[in-house]
């Protein structure tokens, strides 16, 4: 004889606990999701750098001057703002004003390195149409960025000389 408890186990866990177990399952569910559309993307992406480093010169130019700006300010030419998706046209991507040869252009940056990109100074990039990939010194190595502190780094260097300064007057 089959009593209630054999046919249904669920009947023994309390609400709270069939909850959490489905908002646990469900979590799992987008995790996996996650994961898997995340290394589709991945692999897009190396795709595409793979296509843009196929195509790319060396140049050498003058910056003249660079900022995070719109697309639509930037003073691109009207396909590429045009070509730009709505959602992305009111985004600001690093722009770099340089003089290459007798020309002077604004190209679009790689926003890694745009921090590297020295200003009134000349240098040796790597260009695939008028995006610029990697900057090189044209004479010597770049000077790096001095780093950008924190909040709580700058917290805590000042607590430090703080205490530092205490000691000395003792």
């Amino acid at each position: 004889m089959l009593s209630l408890f054999t046919l249904y186990p669920v009947v023994l866990l309390a609400t709270w606990s069939i909850v959490l177990i489905v908002v646990a399952a469900v979590l799992l569910a987008a995790l996996i999701a996650l994961v898997i559309i995340g290394n589709r993307m991945q692999k897009k992406q190396e795709a595409a750098e793979a296509n843009i480093m196929n195509g790319a010169q060396t140049v050498s130019m003058l910056i003249i001057d660079k900022k995070k700006m719109k697309i639509t300010e930037a003073g691109f030419p009207d396909i590429v703002v045009q070509q730009t998706p709505w959602y992305l046209k009111h985004s600001k991507v690093p722009v770099v004003k340089a003089k290459v040869g007798p020309q002077v252009h604004s190209l679009m940056c790689d926003a890694k390195i745009f921090d590297n990109v020295p200003v009134k100074k000349e240098v040796k990039a790597v260009v695939n149409g008028m995006y610029i990939i990697k900057v090189m010194g044209l004479r010597g190595p770049l000077e790096a960025p001095q780093e950008k502190k924190g909040f709580f780094k700058r917290l805590l260097n000042k607590a430090q000389k703080e205490t530092e300064a205490a000691k000395k007057k003792k």
